[in-house]
C-alpha cells in the first residue's frame, strides 16, 4: 500500500526529484520561459504604473496581476504555486492581521518618541486631505501597490522559481527583482524626506545614494516577505505586512505634518 504523500505549507504534495523535474514542463509554457515572460511583463508594468494615477492605475494593476497569474497557469502552475491555495488562506490572513497590529504598534511608538518622529516627515503629505488619505490607505495602496507587487514577487515569480530551483533561489530572484522594481518610485526620495535630505543632500549624488539605499532596503524587505510566504504558505501574510508598512506610514506622516 502506497503511503499518502505529505504536504508542505503551500498545500502542495512533496514530490520526488523526477516528479519535480517533470512538473517544470507540465504546461504548454516551460518554467524558465515563463519566468522570462514574467520579467518582461514586470518591466513594462513598472514603466506603465509609474506614469499612471487614479482609476486607470488601479485597473492596470488588476490587469497586470491577472496577466501574471495567467502566465503561471500557462506554465502549469496552480493556486498553491501562487500562495493562493484555499486551504492556506485562513492561516495567511491570521498572519497578516497579526503583522498589521505589530506594525501599527511600532509606528505609534516611533511617532511619539521625539528622536524618531522626524523619520515620518514627508513633504509629499503637504496639502493632502483626509479623503485623499483614506483613498490611498483603503484603495490605492492595497490595489495599486500591494496586490500587484505581492502577486508578482511573492506569488507568481516566487512560485515559478521555487518549483524549478527551490526556496533559496526563489527568494533570491524574487527579492533582487523586487529591489530593482523600486528604482522609479525612489527617484524623488532624497528631496521628499527631510530626514533623508539631511544625510545625503538634495543633489544628484544624494539622489543616487537614496535610490541605491531604497533598492537595497526593499530587496532585504523582499527576503522577509518571501519568508513570510514560505512559513505561512499563503501570499496573504506578506500582503498584510506590505499594506501595514505602506498604509500606516501614510497615516503617521499625515498626522505628523
Amino acid at each position: 500500500m502506497t503511503p499518502e504523500p505529505s504536504r508542505d505549507p503551500d498545500g502542495a504534495e512533496h514530490r520526488t526529484a523526477d516528479d519535480r523535474a517533470r512538473s517544470r514542463w507540465s504546461g504548454p509554457l516551460g518554467t524558465w520561459p515563463a519566468v522570462g515572460l514574467v520579467v518582461v511583463l514586470l518591466v513594462a508594468a513598472n514603466l506603465l504604473l509609474h506614469g499612471l494615477t487614479g482609476p486607470l492605475r488601479l485597473l492596470t494593476a488588476v490587469a497586470v496581476s491577472a496577466s501574471l497569474l495567467g502566465v503561471l497557469r500557462w506554465a502549469g502552475g496552480t493556486l498553491a504555486d501562487a500562495g493562493l491555495a484555499p486551504g492556506t488562506l485562513a492561516r495567511g490572513a491570521k498572519w497578516g492581521l497579526a503583522l498589521v497590529g505589530l506594525v501599527g504598534l511600532v509606528y505609534a511608538v516611533g511617532a511619539l518618541l521625539p528622536d524618531t518622529r522626524s523619520l515620518f516627515e514627508d513633504r509629499r503629505y503637504e496639502g493632502m486631505t483626509g479623503s485623499e488619505l483614506a483613498a490611498r490607505v483603503l484603495v490605492v495602496v492595497p490595489v495599486g501597490t500591494v496586490l500587484v507587487e505581492e502577486i508578482a514577487f511573492r506569488g507568481v515569480l516566487y512560485g515559478l522559481v521555487r518549483r524549478a530551483r527551490g526556496t533559496v533561489w526563489a527568494t533570491t530572484v524574487s527579492s533582487l527583482l523586487f529591489g530593482l522594481w523600486h528604482i522609479l518610485p525612489s527617484l524623488g526620495l532624497a528631496t521628499a524626506k527631510p530626514a533623508l535630505t539631511t544625510v545625503v543632500g538634495d543633489g544628484a549624488f544624494g539622489s543616487v545614494l537614496a535610490i541605491t539605499g531604497a533598492v537595497l532596503f526593499t530587496a532585504a524587505a523582499g527576503v522577509l516577505l518571501c519568508e513570510l510566504r514560505r512559513r505561512s504558505g499563503s501570499v496573504l501574510a506578506p500582503m498584510g505586512l506590505h499594506w501595514a508598512v505602506n498604509a500606516l506610514g501614510y497615516v503617521a506622516g499625515f498626522l505628523l505634518r
